[in-house]
């Protein structure tokens, strides 16, 4: 399927991280910069509310089982569905991925129409998906594995080898770390953090 205005995503710039690198708390900061976020999660659960056409194509080809009581997704028993299934993971991407891109490029176009702030959207996913193919800069927000594994366990209350699978389970951050074109270290301050942030945000300006 072909999405009309795709080059527009050259314009903006890709945030993403990984599990427990602090991701939510380098967006706020480019908030308060100034900052026009795009989320694609947000995007994601909205195409899929009840009497949305998404919804009924996820259905129509995993199945009712699907749909919790009330009519909306149960994205949690989808989600296990398709983290082991390949063909399944990719069958979802198509129906997903087209309408994600297109409500993204449509509020590209409005904040470009506003003003020239950068336009800055959030893809946690980003490598995962083959996004990075569509961003010209992309910010990655860093922390060491051993890092996330200690934020997890704290965050989470969960055991070592539960982080340490949880980690594991996602792509390596130092494969990331070396595709993306600025790097905020958040493995430290949040003064050095929010000082990071503020030197590529004024960067991209």
């Amino acid at each position: 399927m072909k999405i009309k205005n795709i080059h527009q995503l050259k314009k903006c710039t890709a945030l993403t991280g990984s599990i427990a690198t602090g991701k939510s708390t380098v967006i706020k900061m480019l908030l308060q910069f100034g900052s026009h976020i795009i989320d694609t999660d947000t995007i994601a659960r909205e195409i899929v509310a009840p009497s949305k056409p998404v919804l009924s194509k996820i259905i129509d080809n995993f199945g009712k089982k699907f749909l919790n009581k009330n009519g909306t997704l149960n994205r949690k028993a989808l989600r296990k569905e398709i983290i082991e299934n390949e063909e399944k993971r990719e069958l979802l991407n198509k129906i997903t991925h087209p309408p994600i891109m297109e409500e993204v490029i449509k509020q590209v176009m409005q904040y470009r129409a506003m003003d020239d702030i950068p336009v800055i959207i959030d893809v946690p996913l980003l490598f995962e998906t083959g996004w990075d193919r569509y961003f010209s800069k992309i910010i990655l927000v860093y922390a060491p594995e051993k890092i996330q594994i200690r934020r997890l366990m704290k965050r989470d209350s969960v055991d070592l080898e539960t982080a340490k699978a949880t980690v594991a389970a996602q792509m390596d951050i130092e494969k990331k770390r070396k595709r993306s074109t600025y790097i905020i270290d958040n493995s430290g301050s949040l003064k050095e953090t929010k000082d990071q942030t503020a030197k590529i945000f004024y960067s991209i300006y």
